[in-house]
């Protein structure tokens, strides 16, 4: 019964999200819900709010504009991702690999951002505002910090 109810969820998911997906991304959509691994996605515009993505392998993909409000990213892979205007408004953003990914614009309002590598990301005018930022080089006051790559 319980992998009945996974396997409907997992087929059902990208469904609930196609009035705001193009057609050209609706199978990226599916590869990402079904497999977990969308390496290169063209995922830009789409409604992930609430999602959970946790483990997820989204290295390169394209999420500029992305509704990722609410979205459970813990232990993602996000390195060289395009997120530029993204919103992951009260987002987990824990132990996701962001290294080399585009920040820029993206708003991260009241997202709780924990050991997370942001080496060589592009993080010009982040929105931050309430969010909790632990043990990742995110600041304010435009100061370049030493941000370590993870070895």
């Amino acid at each position: 019964m319980k992998h009945q109810l996974l396997t409907a969820i997992a087929l059902l998911t990208p469904l609930l999200f196609a009035n705001s997906v193009q057609a050209g991304n609706r199978q990226d959509l599916q590869k990402l819900f079904s497999s977990g691994e969308c390496e290169r996605c063209e995922l830009s515009g789409v409604n992930l709010s609430g999602a959970h993505l946790i483990g997820a392998d989204l290295r390169g993909a394209n999420l500029r504009g992305a509704n990722l409000t609410e979205a459970n990213l813990e232990g993602a892979d996000l390195t060289g991702a395009n997120l530029a205007g993204a919103n992951l408004t009260s987002a987990l953003v824990t132990n996701v690999n962001l290294k080399q990914a585009n920040l820029n614009g993206a708003n991260l309002t009241s997202a709780t951002i924990n050991d997370s590598n942001v080496y060589q990301a592009s993080m010009n005018d982040l929105t931050i505002t309430g969010a909790e930022i632990y043990n990742t080089g995110i600041g304010i006051g435009g100061e370049d910090a030493q941000i370590p790559d993870w070895k």
